[in-house]
């Protein structure tokens, strides 16, 4: 725990990522965290996750979020060698 004997400097964190760009999808998750927390679901081990991704069109709306374990959320397929599986899109197969 690296902040067990003195305290966060979380305004310092707040300036990095500002400069990082990550200031409005941080706001955004915590967002839908309270969104959640109001309505009285219990998100304790849980993470929230997009049915589809932002990344892929997906929106950030709560109709977009499912709770899903940290151990599924954070995991990525995996080869033989260890090495992290490349998502591709499923070709449709000719009608």
């Amino acid at each position: 725990m690296p902040y067990a004997n003195k305290p966060r400097p979380y305004k310092k964190e707040y300036e990095q990522q500002k400069e990082r760009g990550e200031h409005s999808f941080r706001m955004e998750r915590q967002k839908a965290r309270r969104t959640l927390d109001k309505k009285g679901v219990d998100r304790k081990g849980k993470d929230i996750d997009h049915t589809v991704p932002l990344s892929k069109g997906g929106s950030n709306t709560p109709k977009n979020w499912h709770l899903e374990s940290v151990h599924a959320n954070r995991s990525f397929s995996r080869n033989s060698d260890g090495s992290v599986k490349i998502n591709k899109p499923k070709k449709k197969k000719p009608t």
